[in-house]
This record gives C-alpha cells, sequence and structure tokens, in this order.
C-alpha cells in the first residue's frame, strides 16, 4: 500500500534545494521519515542557546521568525516561508542555536531526521557544495540565519560562468615555522617582530602542531607554563591542514568545526605531507573580496576615468559575489551604494580640476532616483541634479553657465564609466536642474501647490535625492523648504496616493502576471513599475507625512515607519520583506541577462520562481488599501 503522505511530501520537497539535488530515492527515504508539525502562531521551534533538536526543519505552510536577542529587544533576523529550511547548521556541526525560531503566523513544518538527511548529504557532492556554501554565508555573520537554504536561488546552476562557482581561499606561502624544542620566549619574539598571529611547529618541513596568539594569552601570560617552555609544551596537535585547493565556505566550516583560526595548507591535504602555506581568518576575509575599503582606497586614487571604470567593474564583480554567498540584503544595498557615491563624488573632483577656474559660490551635488535611495545595485542611466548658492540676478546667468559647463563634464565623465545617460535627461547638465537654491525652491513648490501628471512623476524622483558633493548645507535647506510646503498643502500627499493606488497591479484576476502588450517587450513582466514602485512610492508619501527628513531609503523608510505606527508594523515589515525579494530578484534576473533586470521572461522562471515572486505581491495590494484609509482616497477613484 503507497503512502500517500509521504509522496506528497516528497512532491514538495523536490521543488526546493537541496532536497532537489537528490535522487528519487533519496528523497523517498527522507519523506518517510519527515515529523509533520501543526503549529499555531507565536510557538517556538526552538530558543537560542539550547541544544539542537534531532531534526531541522522546512516550511510547508505559514511562515517562521528568526529572532536574536538584542539587549530588551528581540530583533526580527529573517523571515522563513513556503520552501525555506531552518536549524540544520548547528545540527550538522554540533553546536546550540544562535536564533530563536518562532512561527510568524500559522504553520505547517516538515521536521526533516537528521541521522536520514546525513549520510545521503555526505555522499552527495551536489548537496554537500550546497551546504558548505549556504553554511559559509552565514558563519561571516551570527545574526544570518542558521543554516537557511536559498543560497541565489534565482541564479541558474548551471551556468559555466566561473563568478557562480565557489572561490578557493588564498593563503600565505611560505609560513614561518619553528621547531618543537623552541621556547615560547623565541616564539614569542619572533611572532612580534614578523608582526603574524600563529607560528606552525614543523618537523622535517611537516605541521605537527600550531601556537596562536590565543594559546601565548591563555596559557603563557596566565601563568600555567613559564616562558622557557618548549613549543612542544603549549601548541595545538593535530593541526587542521588541507591542499590549496581549499574553497573559501570549506575554510569557513572547518574553522567553525575546530573552532579554530588557521589552516595548515600541505601538499596533499594530510599533517603527513610538506607544509606549503598557511591560511588565517583575516586571510580568509580578505579572500572573499568583501574589502570594500580597499576599493574606495582605489576610487580615491584614481586619475582617469578609466581607473573608475574598471573599478566600477570590480563593483559588478563583488555585487555577484556577494549574492551568491548570500549576504544579508541590506548589507549587500549599503556596500555597493556607498562605493558608488564614493565614485562619483571622485568624479567631480577630477572634473572640477579640468575647469579653468574654482566654483564661484558653494554648490551640492545630488543623486536622485535609485541612487537617491541607496537602491542602484546595477550599472543604469544617471540621474542627478546640482543646487548652487543664491546669486545677485546680474550674475546668476554667468553663475548657471559655469556649473552648467562643469555638470556637462561630470555626466559625460560617468558615462566613460559606465552609467549611461538619462534617457529623460533629468541630469544637472540640464539647465532645468542646474539652478540656484531659491530656484529649486520654486521648483518643488510649483509641484506640491500645482499636482498634475508631470509634477507628481518629477517629484516622485527628485523627491529622493541624497547628497554627493559640496555643501551639505543647501540640500538641508531645500529639505527644510519641501516639508514646510508639504505641510501648508496637505492635497499633495493625497495626489501622491492617488498615483499609488492607480500603478497597474503585478497580476490578474485569476492570479495570472500581467505583461507588456505592445513594443519591442511584449510578453514581458516588468518587475520595476508594477512591483517595485507601488512599495517605492508608498514608503516615500507615508515618511512625507510624517514630516521626517533624511530618510530616503526604501527598507529604512518602512523600517522607521514600523517603530512609528507599531499597529502597522506587521504590514510594514512585510513590504519591507516583499522589496528586498523583488529588488534581489531584479537585480539576479540583471546579472544573468546583462541588462537592468526590469523586464522579465516569465518563460525562464521555474515555477518555484515564479511563486516566490508573487508571495511578494501580497503586500502592495495592503499598503494600497492603507493609503486608501489614510489619505481618504475613496472620493478620488
Amino acid at each position: 500500500m503507497k503512502n500517500t503522505i509521504a509522496e506528497r511530501i516528497a512532491d514538495f520537497l523536490k521543488n526546493y534545494p537541496p532536497f532537489n539535488l537528490l535522487t528519487k530515492k533519496e528523497l523517498k527515504s527522507i519523506s518517510e521519515e519527515v515529523e509533520v508539525l501543526y503549529l499555531e502562531k507565536g510557538k517556538f521551534i526552538f530558543n537560542a542557546e539550547s541544544k539542537p533538536l534531532a531534526h531541522f526543519y522546512i516550511v510547508n505552510k505559514g511562515a517562521v521568525k528568526l529572532t536574536m536577542q538584542e539587549e530588551e529587544k528581540q530583533n526580527i533576523i529573517d523571515i522563513c516561508d513556503e520552501g525555506d529550511i531552518f536549524g540544520l547548521r548547528p545540527l550538522m556541526v554540533k553546536e546550540n542555536y544562535i536564533l530563536n525560531a518562532e512561527t510568524n503566523e500559522e504553520s505547517i513544518l516538515y521536521g526533516i531526521p537528521l541521522h536520514v538527511f546525513k549520510p545521503l548529504s555526505e555522499k552527495n557532492k551536489n548537496v554537500k557544495n550546497y551546504l558548505i556554501t549556504s553554511f559559509a554565508s552565514n558563519i561571516k555573520d551570527t545574526s544570518i540565519v542558521e543554516g537557511r537554504g536559498n543560497i541565489s536561488s534565482y541564479i541558474k546552476k548551471e551556468t559555466n560562468n566561473d563568478l557562480f562557482n565557489l572561490q578557493n581561499a588564498k593563503f600565505t606561502k611560505k609560513p614561518i615555522t619553528c621547531e618543537a624544542t623552541t621556547t615560547v620566549k623565541e616564539i614569542a619574539i619572533c611572532m612580534r617582530d614578523q608582526q603574524i598571529g600563529a607560528m606552525v611547529v614543523a618537523k622535517n618541513k611537516k605541521p605537527i602542531g600550531i601556537i596562536t596568539s590565543k594559546d601565548l594569552r591563555n596559557k603563557v601570560a596566565t601563568g600555567d607554563f613559564k616562558i622557557e617552555s618548549k613549543a612542544q609544551e603549549i601548541m595545538s596537535s593535530p593541526v587542521i591542514t588541507s591542499t590549496e585547493e581549499i574553497t573559501i565556505p570549506e575554510a569557513h566550516i572547518a574553522m567553525l568545526k575546530h573552532s579554530a583560526s588557521h589552516i595548515c595548507i600541505t601538499k596533499d591535504g594530510t599533517p603527513k605531507s610538506k607544509l606549503i602555506g598557511i591560511l588565517s581568518l583575516h586571510d580568509l576575509i580578505v579572500s572573499l573580496g568583501n574589502n570594500p575599503s580597499v576599493l574606495i582606497k582605489e576610487i580615491n586614487r584614481a586619475k582617469k576615468s578609466k581607473h573608475l571604470r574598471t573599478i566600477r567593474e570590480k563593483v559588478d564583480l563583488l555585487l555577484k559575489t556577494y549574492l551568491e554567498q548570500e549576504l544579508p540584503f541590506p548589507h549587500i544595498l549599503n556596500i555597493i551604494s556607498e562605493i558608488n557615491t564614493v565614485i562619483i563624488s571622485r568624479s567631480i573632483e577630477l572634473c572640477l580640476k579640468k575647469m579653468d577656474s574654482p566654483p564661484p559660490v558653494k554648490f551640492t551635488w545630488l543623486a536622485l532616483g535609485s541612487q537617491g535611495r541607496k537602491e542602484q545595485l546595477l550599472m543604469s542611466d544617471q540621474d542627478n541634479a546640482l543646487i548652487f548658492e543664491d546669486v545677485p540676478k546680474t550674475k546668476f546667468q554667468e553663475t548657471q553657465e559655469y556649473f552648467i559647463s562643469l555638470s556637462i563634464k561630470v555626466v559625460k565623465y560617468l558615462n566613460t564609466i559606465g552609467y549611461e545617460y538619462c534617457p529623460a535627461d533629468m541630469m544637472a547638465s540640464n539647465p532645468k536642474w542646474c539652478t540656484s537654491l531659491t530656484e529649486w525652491k520654486k521648483q518643488f513648490d510649483d509641484w506640491i501647490i500645482n499636482p498634475d501628471g508631470a509634477g507628481t512623476l518629477l517629484s516622485s524622483i527628485f523627491f529622493d535625492y541624497e547628497y554627493i558633493y559640496g555643501e551639505k548645507d543647501l540640500t538641508d535647506k531645500l529639505g527644510r523648504s519641501l516639508f514646510k510646503t508639504i505641510n501648508e498643502h496637505k492635497y499633495f500627499l493625497s495626489k501622491l496616493g492617488k498615483d499609488v493606488i492607480d500603478k497597474p497591479s503585478p497580476v490578474g484576476f485569476f492570479r495570472q502576471f500581467i505583461v507588456e502588450t505592445n513594443g519591442d517587450h511584449q510578453e514581458a513582466f516588468n518587475i520595476k513599475i508594477r512591483a517595485l514602485m507601488p512599495l517605492i512610492d508608498a514608503a516615500r508619501i507615508l515618511i512625507l507625512s510624517h514630516n521626517l527628513k533624511n530618510s530616503n531609503n526604501t527598507l529604512n523608510r518602512y523600517k522607521k515607519l514600523a517603530e512609528l505606527e507599531p499597529q502597522n508594523e506587521d504590514l510594514y515589515n512585510s513590504c519591507a520583506r516583499a522589496f528586498r525579494t523583488l529588488l534581489k530578484f531584479k537585480t539576479e534576473q540583471g546579472i544573468l541577462n546583462n541588462d537592468s533586470g526590469k523586464l522579465i521572461n516569465l518563460e525562464s522562471l521555474s515555477k518555484t520562481e515564479k511563486l516566490k515572486l508573487k508571495r511578494a505581491f501580497k503586500p502592495i495590494k495592503e499598503i494600497q488599501e492603507l493609503l486608501i484609509i489614510r489619505f481618504n482616497l475613496k472620493q478620488m477613484m
């Protein structure tokens, strides 16, 4: 007799990693042992610091929030929904849980027994590599979900692009060694002089032990061993070894499992062969390429546009690496946006040097749109503006001409680096967007006092501005003027709200995707217009209604709104998660297709990807309904 429950479980599991990497027979053996849990909202699956259970979990229906206690507050680290796994890493490496797992809503979970899954994962190379990669992404920051399963799920696994393969860790070659009889004093002096954190104890060029700064601190400085003690008395042995082909994730795992900060690299990967290098935790971090400070130093040293273009290409590689390693998405946004800001700032500095004279008055350069919100990850068109200090009428034309000339140079410079020209000419090289503070105030006032289609469109771009270079006080003065006028003309927010609820829906009545019906991209889904912009615009309007200045980033806006309106906290958190999912999806699609990612060929997506997209659409309707009530929009519909 068939086990229909096990079959249903297998049908579900086969759609999600790492179970989609198993054979039917392997999947069947797991499904027959799965424990099905029905839990009401607010039930804990496990708690931080508790010992690992016999199962890890995958969400079948509902959602589970993973939280970390920080001071007196439980911070939500992640929300796991359908197809997400959690609680696996502690089981595999036999350590206590780092996070609390609590149902965020009524949920059905499948408990996967480790004793069944582990043998299969150890003999299946693909599953093993998957787990190593997902574990490694977690180790770099303990606030990341333990064992969360989705490593760049939107990136096609079959790609041959080396950017998506696991990278080998870079290590220090020709390590300094000592003998077993070397005294602790000699070792400490050598480590100090050579500025190293560890000394390998070798015999016949083979590693037999290791002494780290931690050993000197814990064993010698405490008085447990004398300074005349021999290396063999305090060294840690046996050493952890590997071949030089060790990948970054594998190194992370090895260090975690053995509570070590160094790995000895030997010719055949065992302690019985010649020592050829040493890999430290510091080396590992450098190997990751997640060192934006190095790129920023390069940017500040750059003298020509070709140098900045090369660096910007490195940033693209960095972005791909971050996505592959499943770093927290807000972390990715912050780093890439900061690097973009430094590139633009350096470009302005270099263009200023090409001007015949210094600026006649103070000015500020603004980034607009996605860059202004610090949400521009892929290379796209540039949106920018320039504000200069007020001058007498007799000096206005002369002053404006200077800054237009500068702006033309900067815009062209940025284009050479890789930032496309804005097709709508919303750039500082356009005299409309390169003017004095007073003229800028007049433009903003006009959009607010006399809202029309063009004005609301422009305000959606220009109200998301970010200071990049120059006199920041000019930006602050414009912001104060903006909020003063909005407070005097509340109808403007209603007009903006009406535009949000009029945005085209991402799905139709029967939950089908609404695609483009004309132009060069028929049958494509516009994720930017139909999914991202409603969430972006709603966050902007609500923040403006609270008179909150200096809050341009969509994720930060929803975070702040959740604090200001605790009664709507769940909705705002849902909007933030949906925005994060959609922007990440758009970014990964852009990387795959070498474009902006905003137009998606639905036929290229799997069923799982389509389902994940549709789940992210749910908060759009809910935030639109909130706007209808908040700004009394029914009478405008």
